[in-house]
């Protein structure tokens, strides 16, 4: 076959605009004319903003979410062609994975929560989104409210047998000790480990656990101090005693009294203290009121405000062997089955019994001058 030359090559290439794509041979080469036109692209701006999706919590834009949690974990996606720039939820940044994912923790306040996302794409497009969270607070009861932010502590005491030969032992007073111990372990909100149980305590015993109670509770917490054994009321002074295990008749050295005792209610910093003692001590630090009523609402205010209350078998030089008072205090604590029982409820609920049943005149009131502010001190039935 003869060679085709340059010319004819440029010629037909020339002239193929008119022709369909055609295919020249030679024995040593080819070429291939396309005559299809040129087609330009032409790129199409952006102008859409981004797309914005709450997928956990589902909430829909521009509704309200109702909630009873004060904290929500919020789950979101944002899309964009072009990319995206920033996303903020109330003007705070948030960051996205690359596939777009953001997540924030949203606090609420009762009521209404007004919230706006926004997303902006590499194109200065801008998106904004609103939604509203409607946050109710679950019901709280003051028995919740109690058992979750307060512990109630215990000092119980006992004292029957006395190293002085001149002071006489007693029979019941470890007895009624440890039966309250229980009684409150079984139907309050006393834990065992909370509460001390000291039988046949020294003066030194006594104080040591009382130091050891000033630092360890806390200004939600409540204490209730049991004292069961020897008192002694001094006119001319005008100060009781207890009788510690190690008293001596003659010397008071290790008499503990009440003026003691009072000075650690003072440095105790609870939120409620109940004194209950099966022993004499001073009228002169009480100070009489009159009861609340039995609504919770009552019992909210009552413990609201901080107390110092004490009762007292009265103002006798010997404590009977055995004791109505604290029979009848712990019969009337079993007997309970209301959630709330106040300390003055408790004391006007067996003072008549005692009254009845022996020759003692009990007592109750705030101690004055340790910060009782009106409040009193709640037994909390266990469920």
């Amino acid at each position: 076959m003869k060679r085709i030359s340059s010319i004819c090559i440029a010629a037909l290439i020339l002239g193929s605009h008119a022709l369909p794509a055609q295919e020249v041979k030679s024995t040593k080469t080819s070429l291939r004319i396309n005559n299809m036109p040129k087609v330009e692209v032409k790129e199409i701006p952006d102008t859409e903003p981004p797309v914005i999706e709450l997928i956990s919590p589902k909430i829909y834009l521009g509704t309200r979410f109702y909630s009873k949690q004060k904290e929500l974990d919020l789950i979101g996606k944002v899309t964009d062609r072009s990319g995206i720039n920033f996303l903020s939820v109330n003007s705070d940044f948030r960051t996205l994975t690359e596939s777009g994912i953001f997540t924030t923790r949203l606090t609420l306040s009762p009521g209404d929560n007004h919230f706006k996302v926004v997303a902006m794409d590499t194109k200065e497009n801008l998106r904004e989104v609103f939604f509203v969270v409607d946050y109710t607070p679950p019901v709280v009861t003051l028995q919740e409210k109690i058992s979750e932010s307060a512990t109630y502590y215990g000092l119980i005491i006992g004292i029957d047998n006395y190293k002085d030969e001149n002071i006489l032992d007693l029979d019941n007073p470890v007895k009624d000790a440890e039966k309250l111990r229980q009684t409150l372990i079984d139907h309050y909100n006393f834990n065992e480990e909370n509460i001390s149980f000291l039988q046949n305590a020294t003066r030194e015993v006594i104080i040591r656990n009382l130091d050891a109670l000033s630092n360890e509770i806390g200004p939600e917490d409540n204490l209730l101090i049991f004292y069961a054994g020897h008192g002694v009321w001094d006119p001319e002074s005008n100060n009781g005693y207890w009788l510690p295990s190690d008293a001596d008749e003659d010397v008071k050295i290790n008499w503990f009294r009440n003026s003691t005792l009072v000075d650690y209610l003072k440095e105790i910093n609870s939120k409620h203290t109940l004194l209950i003692t099966d022993a004499c001590f001073s009228g002169s630090i009480f100070k009489m009121r009159s009861a609340f009523g039995n609504r919770e609402k009552a019992y909210e205010k009552l413990y609201e405000l901080p107390s110092r209350k004490a009762m007292t078998s009265g103002s006798l030089t010997k404590v009977p062997d055995r004791s109505s008072f604290t029979r009848f205090l712990i019969q009337r604590l079993e007997e309970n089955d209301e959630t709330y029982l106040s300390s003055e409820q408790l004391f006007s609920s067996f003072r008549i019994a005692v009254i009845n049943n022996s020759d003692v005149i009990p007592q109750y009131g705030e101690i004055e001058n340790v910060g009782d502010e009106g409040g009193d001190f709640i037994f909390l039935k266990k469920q």
